[in-house]
């Protein structure tokens, strides 16, 4: 609205109309008479000029500038009525091959032309998760991670995904929104992994050599190849073709097969695909001898084995591959020393390496060492292998002993064990430091319990008879004992042992005086603590192994609670028990003989002493209470209470007041658990002093015990932190301010103790 202001009679207005902005020439407004469009025009440039009577100007022209606000009044549109597009089977999740785009004639400063895109579905959609995904801002088709693996030409060439478009980036309902198709083609990946590469170790082309190749779909692929495990040094590279080198030659035996990774990137280096898995087999070529497993192996044969016997393998390995021909070994004798008595004394199995005898003519005295030499080979190389047979003497003499009898051995039943009580001989003729000459003494009749054991020295042959368990002089004075000597190794086919292999002798044991024994090392009884002095507890015993009288009698009876008869062994409760001192009660029972050497022995017994309900209740806090006076409605002091009996289940204390009805008509106890209580007092009118109060406790014993006792409580004035003050008259002689200041405190600690 203008103002129209003398000697102006009029208004004019001028500049971008249109055709919809006016001025109502006398009165001053300014109106339109018609829509705005900003997307026609956002700006409006006016000018207003004041006439007088004669329309000439008076005043002006003042500018005027509209700005046309928008509104969203324009859906979005696509660039395309329809969107074509192609992506490659197994292409990297995420990775762009389309765009969409749409434009918003609203204002772009404003939400109204902010736009959101969407993939409302594709058809066709076998799966319940979408097998492509967009950028909702930049509006970038790309696969989806179930797309990226799942998308088949094969099985599905086309789709068609319906994208949407919303202004108001897409967050509010009254959104403007167009949709629009968009056909994929999904093209056969051709980024794959070639077959397994072979190679023959140690080629002698020249390197490189092209061993395999991949490609990207598309060209300007930068390709790199990516170890999967580490190397010291890695033997292959890629050009920009996507060709793959081996760059040196390759030995088997060092790495049989190679796996790596060949990766395809864009120019920003990100990836285009998977990394695709190499790998790379060595053939073996035959480039390695035989090797023998020992410098010399060493055999050993009977001399009189039979023909075709056995001896022994030599064993030698190819570090080619196992079970192919490479490897495959093969073995022949080319020289034997000596040649006696005969040449070619022995056969090796041609594959498997096995020596056997050809003749029956083996002889520790004509030769009792063979040196052999062996040539193995796999058909390319030779080696040559050496064996040592050592012709071992036959088991053909049987040991003899030096005497049959040995007589008689006397000891005492207390011998200690592994003491040696006698030594016997046997010699063998074969072979020293054999298994044919080696003896073994068994001991073949007399000795059921396992008392003795022989023992033989390596060296000598020589037997120690040695005590392998205790003697018992009344279990058995005598035993005749029957000792065969043998070898390890068994006797040749023909040769017997006999009596030449048995010799006897008898060990007489000598009674030595034993102590008594008890029947146990430990005796256990259970008592109860309330149980009258005399009560018998327990009857041990001891025996003597001579049969002699025994005595009885106790040590370590601290408490003197118990009495022993020293001819029976019972024992007895001398005086009364009480569990709360010791619950746990142990002494030593001793059995001692009745003879000049009286030899003794000892047994613990213990008793464990049970409760009973004996020690009535008491108190664990509260003995000393005190109340501040004036006093308070409701002011409460805690007790506690205890018991010394054992407590094998949680406490329950009752809780009550004795003495007169003036106690209890101004006190009060309250029970709050098992074994704590309040005491209070009923009114606030006490008066201020000390009182005696009854107080009586019982348990749940069985019988009930009860406990009576006088509380202390004291009503009196107290300091400003809460404590009880005793004021002390001031007589003469009496303690000065200071000293009884010291009282005060005296008092305090007494008190809150």
């Amino acid at each position: 609205t203008f103002t129209i202001e003398p000697p102006a009679v009029s208004l004019r207005l001028s500049g971008e109309k249109d055709d919809v902005i006016e001025i109502a020439s006398t009165d001053g407004y300014l109106y339109l008479n018609g829509s705005l469009d900003r997307e026609n025009k956002a700006i409006h440039r006016l000018q207003v000029e004041a006439l007088n009577v004669m329309g000439e100007k008076v005043k002006g022209p003042y500018s005027i500038t509209i700005n046309v606000q928008d509104i969203n009044d324009n859906p979005p549109k696509f660039e395309k009525s329809k969107y074509y597009g192609a992506v490659w089977q197994n292409s990297h999740p995420g990775k762009p091959f389309l765009r969409v785009h749409a434009t918003d004639r609203d204002d772009p400063t404003t939400p109204n032309a902010k736009l959101s895109y969407n993939i409302l579905h594709h058809f066709p959609n076998p799966f319940k998760s979408m097998l492509f995904q967009i950028d909702n801002v930049t509006g970038a088709i790309s696969t989806s991670e179930l797309g990226s693996r799942l998308l088949n030409p094969q099985k599905q060439a086309t789709f068609i995904l319906v994208v949407t478009v919303k202004d108001l980036a897409g967050m509010s309902e009254n959104a403007l929104t167009s949709n629009i198709d968009v056909e994929i083609t999904v093209k056969e990946n051709i980024w794959k992994a070639p077959p397994k590469v072979s190679i023959k170790e140690n080629s002698t082309e020249p390197h490189p050599i092209s061993i395999t190749q991949v490609q990207w779909n598309e060209p300007d692929a930068k390709y790199d190849l990516l170890q999967r495990e580490w190397l010291p040094r890695f033997p292959f590279t890629i050009d920009q073709n996507g060709t793959i080198y081996v760059t040196e030659p390759l030995d088997r035996e060092e790495k049989e097969l190679y796996s790596f990774f060949a990766t395809a990137k864009d120019n920003e280096g990100e990836e285009l695909g998977r990394p695709l898995l190499i790998l790379v087999q060595v053939e073996d070529i035959n480039d390695n001898p035989p090797v023998c497993q020992n410098a010399l192996t060493i055999f050993e044969v009977q001399e009189n084995e039979g023909l075709g016997s056995n001896i022994g393998t030599l064993h030698a390995t190819d570090m080619d591959k196992k079970n192919t021909l490479n490897s495959r070994l093969q073995f022949r004798i080319v020289d034997q020393n000596p040649k006696i008595p005969l040449d070619s004394l022995f056969i090796i199995q041609q594959e498997a390496g096995t020596f056997q005898l050809s003749s029956s003519s083996l002889n520790k005295q004509v030769a009792s060492t063979y040196s052999v030499t062996v040539e193995v080979t796999d058909k390319v190389f030779t080696t040559l292998c050496d064996v040592k047979i050592n012709v071992i003497d036959i088991n053909d003499q049987i040991p003899i002993f030096e005497k049959s009898d040995y007589g008689n051995c006397t000891i005492l039943e207390d011998t200690p064990e592994g003491e040696v009580i006698l030594e016997i001989q046997a010699t063998d003729a074969d072979e020293p430091f054999t298994g044919s000459s080696q003896i073994i003494y068994q001991i073949e009749e007399g000795d059921q319990n396992k008392n003795f054991i022989i023992e033989t020295d390596p060296q000598t042959n020589r037997g120690f008879v040695k005590i392998s368990k205790a003697l018992d002089f009344e279990m058995s004075s005598t035993y005749n004992l029957t000792v065969k000597a043998i070898n390890p190794e068994p006797l040749v086919k023909g040769v017997q042992y006999n009596s030449s292999s048995t010799a006897y002798f008898r060990v007489v044991v000598v009674d030595a005086n034993e102590g008594p024994v008890f029947s146990k090392n430990t005796y256990i009884a259970d008592i109860f603590e309330d149980v009258p002095v005399g009560t018998l507890v327990m009857t041990v015993t001891a025996n003597d192994p001579e049969g002699d009288q025994i005595r009885y009698t106790l040590k370590n009876n601290k408490r003197n609670w118990l009495e022993i008869d020293t001819v029976s062994g019972k024992i007895y409760t001398a005086a009364p028990l009480d569990r709360e001192v010791e619950h746990d009660y142990r002494v030593q029972v001793t059995a001692t003989e009745e003879n000049k050497k009286s030899q003794s022995s000892t047994a613990i017994f213990m008793i464990h002493i049970k409760d009973v309900n004996d020690n009535p209740p008491r108190l664990a806090k509260g003995n000393h209470l005190f109340f501040c006076h004036p006093l308070r409605g409701g002011v409460k002091a805690e007790i506690q209470a205890t018991d010394d009996d054992e407590q094998l289940y949680p406490p329950e204390f009752t809780f009550s007041l004795g003495g007169s009805e003036n106690i209890k008509s101004d006190w009060e106890i309250s029970r709050t658990d098992g074994t704590h209580a309040y005491l209070s007092p009923k009114h606030t009118n006490l008066e201020e002093k000390q009182y005696s109060i009854p107080l009586i406790i019982n348990d749940n014993g069985k019988p009930p015990l009860e406990g009576a006792l006088n509380l202390q409580v004291n009503v009196c004035r107290c300091s400003d932190e809460g404590r009880c003050f005793i004021e002390v008259e001031n007589h003469s002689g009496m303690p000065s301010t200071g000293m009884a200041v010291g009282l005060l405190l005296g008092v305090l600690l007494f008190i809150g103790r």
